[in-house]
C-alpha cells in the first residue's frame, strides 16, 4: 500500500467520522432547540395564564371596588334623602300643632299616660299646650323643648313616659325609614 492510499484512506475516514459528528450534532442541536422551544412554549402558556389569572383577579377587585363605591354613594343620597325627609316631616309636626285636630291628639296621649303609669302623673309640654292640658285637669310640670306631645311621669319621679313627637320619630324611625324607601324605590 502506497502512502497516497494510506492519506486517501486517513482523509475518508476522517471526512467520515467529521460526517457522523457533524450529524450528532445536528441532532443533538435539533434535540436542544427542541427542548428549547417546548420549554419556551412551556414558560410562555404558564405566564400568559398567571397574567390572565392575575389580570381577571385585579379586573373583579376594581369591579367589586366599583360596585362598593356606587353603594356607598348611593346609600349617602339616600341617607341624605332621608334628613332631608325627616326635616320635612319636623316641619309638618310643627305646622300640625297649630291645628285643632293636634288638641285631640294631646288628650288621646294624656289618656294613654293615665292608662300606661297608673299614678298620679305630672304632665310636662310646651309652652303653647299648657293651656289645653289644665283645660284636661290634669297637673302641668314645667315646659319643655319639643315639637309637640308631651312627657308624664309620676310624681315621685320613678317612671315616665316620653311621648313627645322627637321620641316618637325615634322609636319609629326604622319603620318610617322602611316606608319612604319603599316609595323611593
Amino acid at each position: 500500500m502506497s502512502i497516497d492510499s494510506f492519506i486517501l484512506e486517513i482523509d475518508n475516514r476522517k471526512k467520515n467520522e467529521i460526517e457522523v459528528l457533524d450529524k450528532e450534532l445536528e441532532e443533538k442541536k435539533a434535540t436542544i432547540e427542541s427542548k428549547k422551544n417546548s420549554t419556551v412554549k412551556e414558560f410562555q402558556e404558564r405566564y400568559a395564564n398567571e397574567a390572565k389569572i392575575r389580570s381577571e383577579r385585579e379586573a373583579s377587585r376594581i369591579i367589586e371596588a366599583g360596585k362598593l363605591e356606587a353603594k356607598k354613594i348611593l346609600f349617602d343620597a339616600i341617607n341624605t334623602n332621608l334628613d332631608s325627609t325627616f326635616e320635612v316631616i319636623k316641619q309638618a309636626l310643627r305646622n300640625y300643632t297649630k291645628n285643632s285636630e293636634y288638641k285631640k291628639v294631646l288628650k288621646k296621649m294624656v289618656e294613654t299616660s293615665k292608662k300606661k303609669l297608673n299614678e298620679a302623673i305630672i304632665f310636662h309640654c310646651r309652652n303653647e299646650d299648657n293651656s289645653v292640658l289644665n283645660d284636661l285637669g290634669v297637673t302641668v310640670g314645667s315646659s319643655i323643648q319639643t315639637l309637640g306631645g308631651i312627657v308624664a311621669e309620676n310624681k315621685i319621679g320613678t317612671k315616665e313616659l316620653d311621648l313627645t313627637f322627637e321620641e316618637l320619630l325615634r322609636t319609629h324611625e326604622d319603620e318610617i325609614k322602611n316606608t319612604i324607601l319603599g316609595k323611593m324605590l
